[in-house]
């Protein structure tokens, strides 16, 4: 039977039997059917490709083929085939060395023993990894500020704890009540995130924050709370939750650390300031914790990954529209969430990186300045927020 939830608590929950879960697929998008030829993506092009044309495996039945066409091995075709084949093989041989010089051995994942803590899964992205592994029947703990109902909590398999990880304390309290009823966690999904919308000019510097959580998009915010809670919810809590579980994962010599970051911490974006550095922030904690595990012993099997997906179809930019459907198409939750489950699961470090477009944009700042200012206006990203009325009012604290 389970207990209500409060602050930083969890209902005590039993996995002795088997449990009926009510499973709905997850949409796409919600909007109306459109012609086929706007699902036709780079990414959709690039995918194909990946395993035909530019899979070694192709390359060398293509050769094959060939072969069994009695095509003599001096004819033209031929040696086109054959240097393909040597060229497939030789960038897929090097890829498999140069991730292993990189990330190590993968580790072995075992679900059912495995402790998952996911931050922010309630909603979006975060809510569908907790539940596709609560239907799983995983170990899986959300720490939230959004209540969740003790029967929905029981449908899905997770447990839920109301705490906001922007506070050290009540992060300190929840993972104590984790490992007191699931045990030390292995897996740390850092997923939580804010977005506020707003110019540089229509903030202060950070203070000490004097008001509740607020929501998701509120039509007005006070000045000195915008870029303070943001900071605190996208960042600081990474440290936090860090310094809360890194140590259990040293005791088990184990562990997977996810970070979700965003494409738009190597971009950086028009009224996006303080999301937008508070992302960039995550990408040097991540290649610095990355150096701190390469130099302790015990931290060979903690894997890490990194996460900077382009514009998901959730809640936190609803509205807003991409330049181009083709080359920067919205993504869907679920191929975020099916890639990083993917690398969790296989035990391996690595990136994640969707749309293709987001594996690349690092190229931008070694461009001409021109192409560069031409590229940002033509993508519209600095102007989009606008367009799309997301950004917020600021209302002038009372001295």
């Amino acid at each position: 039977m389970l207990r209500p939830t409060t602050a930083c608590s969890s209902p005590a929950m039993s996995h002795e039997k088997l449990r009926e879960v009510p499973v709905s697929l997850p949409r796409t998008f919600d909007r109306p059917d459109e012609p086929w030829y706007r699902y036709v993506t780079i990414d959709l092009i690039w995918y194909v490709l990946g395993y035909t044309l530019f899979h070694p495996w192709v390359a060398c039945i293509v050769v094959l083929c060939l072969r069994a066409q009695y095509t003599p091995w001096h004819a033209l075709e031929m040696r086109i085939a054959i240097a393909w084949a040597m060229l497939m093989c030789i960038i897929g041989i090097f890829n498999i060395f140069s991730d292993r010089i990189a990330y190590g051995r993968p580790r072995e994942v075992r679900l059912d023993d495995e402790v998952i803590v996911i931050t922010g899964g309630v909603r979006g992205l975060g809510g569908l990894l907790a539940e596709t592994y609560g239907m799983r029947s995983a170990n899986v703990a959300v720490l939230d500020t959004t209540k969740v109902d003790d029967d929905e909590a029981e449908d899905k398999g997770v447990l839920y704890y109301q705490c906001d990880v922007s506070d050290e304390k009540q992060v300190e309290a929840a993972v104590a009540k984790i490992v007191e009823h699931l045990g030390p966690p292995t897996i740390l999904i850092n997923n939580a995130g804010i977005v506020r919308p707003a110019s540089i000019l229509d903030s202060t510097a950070a203070q000490v924050d004097q008001y509740a959580m607020l929501p998701t998009h509120p039509t007005e915010l006070p000045k000195s709370d915008i870029h303070d809670r943001t900071f605190r919810t996208n960042t600081l809590s990474h440290f936090t939750l860090l310094r809360a579980i890194l140590p259990h994962m040293l005791r088990e010599r184990r562990g997977t650390i996810v970070t979700i970051s965003s494409v738009l911490g190597r971009l950086g974006a028009a009224n996006l300031s303080s999301y937008t550095a508070s992302k960039a922030a995550l990408l040097a904690l991540h290649a610095s914790l990355r150096a701190e595990l390469a130099a302790i012993p015990d931290a060979q099997d903690i894997k890490t990954i990194l996460v900077t997906p382009g514009q998901m179809g959730t809640d936190m930019f609803h509205g807003l529209k991409t330049p181009s459907n083709f080359f920067a198409p919205i993504l869907s939750p679920a191929e975020v969430a099916k890639s990083i489950m993917g690398l969790i699961e296989r035990g391996e470090s690595g990136q994640v990186a969707l749309p293709l477009y987001s594996r690349y944009v690092e190229v931008l700042g070694t461009l001409p300045v021109g192409v560069q200012a031409l590229t940002r206006r033509w993508s519209g990203v600095d102007t989009a927020i606008t367009d799309a009325g997301l950004v917020q009012k600021v209302v002038k604290e009372e001295k």
